[in-house]
C-alpha cells in the first residue's frame, strides 16, 4: 500500500489532533452516507391547519375572519 498524500498543509502549523479532525470529516464526507432527502410535506397534512381557532358567529364574524390576530 502506498502511503499517497490525502491532502496537505499549505499553510500554518496544525496539531496532531487538528490533523485527525480533518481526516475524520474528509473521510465521512467521502464515505457519503447522505441521508435521504424528506419528501415536502403538504399543507393540508399540517398539524396547525387542524388547530385553527374555532369559528364563532356573530355580527361581523365573517369580517373579522380575514384579519389577522
Amino acid at each position: 500500500m502506498t502511503d499517497a498524500a490525502l491532502f496537505r498543509v499549505v499553510r500554518g502549523t496544525p496539531t496532531d489532533e487538528e490533523l485527525a479532525a480533518l481526516t475524520v470529516v474528509l473521510t465521512a464526507k467521502a464515505a457519503g452516507g447522505q441521508q435521504p432527502a424528506e419528501p415536502p410535506r403538504s399543507a393540508w397534512a399540517s398539524y396547525w391547519a387542524r388547530r385553527r381557532a374555532p369559528l364563532t358567529p356573530g355580527d361581523g364574524a365573517w369580517r373579522a375572519s380575514a384579519l389577522p390576530r
